[in-house]
């Protein structure tokens, strides 16, 4: 069957002299893995350097249902990246965001919203001029909304606890080990109402936003099974 469609590229890696085994998250199947030949000469239609992570593509394959790794027809940019690869700190956000979505879209079907949601992301954090060190947080945040465990701030008040099992807010301590205190309820709370364009308002130390980092991680590795350690979050925190 062939299917055209949007992709984003997620990581890649080479596979002997000329192939690359990409994993991509496309807006028609999900999660695709592709394994494709790359001529070393760059003379062939498509490029490595296209693979590079979160590049926004246009593909066509050929699906075919009993093979793991499916071959690319076609590609090439939907949207070329304006200032991200040339921001060192937008690219190490980048970098690991890609890392961060290799997990969490690993066993994603269809979901348009989802592909949607980090398309805009990207194209506003390449937009960006300046007032973007929060973009991890506020994306992380927010596409828990379209993973299925949003933090439920209805019954948000000052002096609350947040069961970070339940995801929801509460009026005392849980039985359980997995939950914020109060201090670290409302740093939640103050996360949850940035907004890729309001976040430049909150004032951040590096300290403060690598506990907010650690603090969300930790949400993900509750509600998804087997969610590994990040290899490019030292990087990241010492940036940012």
């Amino acid at each position: 069957m062939q299917i055209k469609t949007r992709a984003i590229v997620l990581h890649s890696i080479r596979y002997g002299d000329s192939q690359y085994i990409i994993d991509m998250f496309t807006e028609a199947s999900g999660r695709v893995a592709f394994i494709q030949t790359v001529r070393p000469t760059g003379r062939g239609k498509i490029r490595k350097q296209l693979f590079q992570p979160l590049s926004l593509l246009d593909i066509e394959y050929d699906h075919r249902q009993r093979v793991k790794l499916q071959r690319l027809k076609e590609a090439r940019m939907f949207v070329p990246y304006g200032t991200i690869p040339f921001d060192p700190f937008k690219l190490s956000l980048t970098i690991f965001v890609s890392e961060f979505l290799l997990y969490v879209t690993r066993n994603e079907p269809q979901n348009t919203p989802l592909f949607d949601y980090v398309t805009a992301s990207l194209m506003w954090l390449d937009n960006s001029r300046r007032g973007f060190a929060n973009f991890h947080l506020v994306f992380m945040l927010r596409l828990s909304l379209f993973v299925g465990f949003f933090p439920n701030l209805d019954e948000a008040a000052d002096g609350g606890w947040f069961d970070m099992r339940g995801a929801c807010f509460v009026d005392c301590c849980p039985a359980h080990p997995d939950f914020l205190a109060p201090e670290d309820a409302a740093r939640l709370c103050q996360i949850m109402r940035m907004t890729f364009d309001n976040m430049h308002l909150f004032a951040m130390s590096r300290v403060e936003r690598n506990q907010c980092v650690d603090l969300i991680l930790k949400y993900y590795s509750l509600h998804m099974p087997d969610f590994p350690e990040m290899k490019s979050l030292a990087v990241m925190q010492s940036l940012f």
